[in-house]
């Protein structure tokens, strides 16, 4: 079992097979080892998902807002509860937003944030297409 910590590994626990091979390395693991657990990620269909209802929004310019997809996502994002942080900028003349990713949301604030767009276009009577 030795040779299974000489590397990085992610176990996902979706059996007890999963659970139990997890449990092996963490036996195996050498005095100093880090070990991480953590939420599903978000999925690829929830990706995909709020890609497009973005899309829809950006295209339909609620409140007079013409913005680029990321600027709408970071908005999204902020309504969900994922607020940014700020950090000054290298030469102190700005505030440059650090951490603000969706990849490494979890799949339950991903569902946030889709829920969040779903709202705000619910509100604006905009239409997010069909397989919304």
């Amino acid at each position: 079992m030795a040779t299974l910590v000489m590397a990085s590994h992610t176990a996902i626990l979706h059996s007890a097979s999963q659970r139990a091979y997890a449990h092996r390395l963490v036996d195996a693991a050498p005095v100093g080892s880090v070990v991480t657990v953590k939420p599903p990620g978000r999925t690829l269909p929830q990706n995909d998902k709020m890609h497009a209802m973005l899309t829809d929004l950006a295209r339909a310019k609620p409140d007079g807002r013409n913005m680029p997809i990321h600027k709408w996502k970071a908005l999204a994002m902020d309504m969900a509860g994922c607020k940014p942080d700020w950090e000054r900028s290298l030469d102190g003349e700005s505030m440059v937003c650090v951490g603000y990713k969706s990849s490494r949301l979890s799949k339950d604030q991903m569902s946030d944030v889709i829920e969040a767009i779903n709202c705000y276009a619910a509100e604006r009577g905009i239409n997010l297409g069909d397989e919304q």
